[in-house]
């Protein structure tokens, strides 16, 4: 394989890459919109079904929100695009010095947070109507004229760098030839400028509407108690969503991609036209041959996936003539059951073969603990096994019966024949005389008591 083919190899994977990257969610996403699930899914596929755009047609918060961005945007249009115009026009006219500074100066708002963006304006408005003694039901309270404001501080850069694109291709001999053969300055801006300006002002008008329709960050602090379907659709997201969601970006999709397909026929027609200008004599057979036009328009993916859709929506329309969806749901529910009970079942099995195998290793480890008991073969050789207990009571109890003389360490030596014998020894060894058994002899008692005082006395 030689190298350049190499390279086109992996330069066809990574457009293949990119592109399923870029549209994949999208694709997935369109797809879920015909899925009776209740949750937005590809798999496992229910029923193919369109409700959920009805669905979508019965929310009144969405077809609410809808509704205030279709007005928002189109009116952010109508301010965005001439700030935008007139911001480059004038930046033609500036001399180089100062050119810089006025550009930095006008697309900052683009680098600006939109969050600061649309807490600014709250304030700056909110501080306008308390210097007006304005209402709260004045415009400088409400929801929609401030989000139009607030979001055309940052769409009019937009617009503004679009018309700066157009201009630089702008030729300024045709304005100073209108201008020396005696026009005005309006009949030359009309009969001149505004005509080489208008696929400018037509994709900067889309770019407007686009960028105003799905801001959120600027929209949420100046909309105040009204809602757009950004936020009703942020909301939605937080607290739980259903194919709804789907259906509406399906109608979005496909909004885009019309304007799209428009746009790039008469891009492509624009295109044609100042070809033939250049050339003499060939105005007449472009306008004599648009097939030529046309069949160059399939050269661009956007036209080519437009019909694709076109094609598969027919496709899927003549499909589902007999299709019965109720009918559907009934069986899709019915397989759904079986699948539970089956599943219910495997459960209850595996909980009753655990339990059984744990009955066996219960019986098992009882039976080895049995075994253990026996005499002997345990640590303490099985000292208090019953039969061993009782032998162990019936000896206790002949021991009892029959009891030995105690022989202790000092041998009785404190019985009481064993004392009177060792006084009657030490008697007869110390030559004393012997006296009574009794040391003392009574001798408290009354009758030696008197005797002794008389022979005192």
């Amino acid at each position: 394989m030689s190298s350049a083919k190499f390279l086109r190899l992996v330069i066809i994977f990574y457009i293949i890459l990119f592109f399923a990257y870029l549209f994949g969610p999208l694709i997935v996403m369109s797809i879920t919109a015909f899925n009776s699930a209740e949750f937005p899914r590809l798999s496992p596929w229910d029923c193919f079904s369109t409700e959920w755009f009805g669905v979508l047609v019965n929310d009144a918060r969405i077809m609410g929100g809808f509704k205030n961005s279709l007005i928002i945007g189109i009116a952010v249009v109508f301010v965005s695009v001439p700030i935008g115009l007139a911001g480059a026009l004038m930046l033609g006219q500036l001399s180089n010095r100062v050119r810089p500074v006025f550009y930095t100066l006008t697309i900052s708002t683009i680098l600006v947070p939109g969050v600061v963006l649309g807490i600014s304006t709250l304030i700056f408005w909110d501080r306008m109507g308390m210097m007006f003694n304005a209402g709260y039901e004045s415009f400088f309270y409400d929801g929609i004229v401030l989000t139009i404001i607030g979001q055309s501080t940052f769409i009019s850069a937009y617009t503004m760098l679009v018309f700066i694109s157009r201009l630089q291709r702008f030729d300024p001999v045709l304005e100073e030839a209108a201008l020396d053969l005696g026009a005005t300055n309006i009949q030359t801006f009309r009969k001149i400028l505004l005509p080489f300006l208008k696929p400018a002002i037509g994709s900067a008008a889309v770019l407007a509407f686009l960028a105003s329709f799905e801001n959120y960050n600027t929209t949420v602090f100046t909309i105040v108690t009204e809602s757009t379907l950004t936020t009703v659709l942020a909301s939605k997201v937080r607290y739980g969503i259903n194919p709804s969601i789907s259906a509406l970006a399906v109608i979005i999709i496909g909004l885009t991609l019309t304007v799209a397909f428009i746009h790039e026929v008469l891009k492509r027609k624009e295109r044609a036209r100042e070809i033939a200008l250049k050339k003499e004599g060939q105005a007449a057979k472009v306008n004599s041959e648009p097939y030529k036009v046309s069949k160059k328009l399939f050269h661009n993916p956007v036209p080519v996936m437009v019909l694709l859709i076109f094609v598969a929506g027919l496709g899927t329309a003549w499909k589902a003539r007999g299709y019965n969806v109720q009918q559907c749901k009934i069986e899709a529910f019915a397989e759904k059951r079986k699948i539970q009970e089956e599943l219910s079942k495997k459960r209850f099995s595996e909980m009753k073969k655990k339990l059984e195998d744990q009955k066996a290793a219960s019986a098992s480890a009882n039976t080895s603990r049995v075994k253990k008991a026996a005499p002997g073969t345990d640590h303490y050789g099985s000292i208090f096994a019953p039969t061993n207990l009782e032998g162990q009571v019936e000896s206790d109890e002949k021991k009892m019966e029959t009891p030995e003389t105690p022989k202790n360490q000092y041998q009785n030596i404190f019985a009481p024949t064993n004392l009177e014998g060792q006084v009657e020894s030490k008697k007869q060894k110390n030559g004393t005389p012997e006296i009574t058994k009794k040391q003392y002899q009574s001798i408290f008692a009354p009758s030696n008591l008197e005797g002794q005082v008389e022979s005192q006395e």
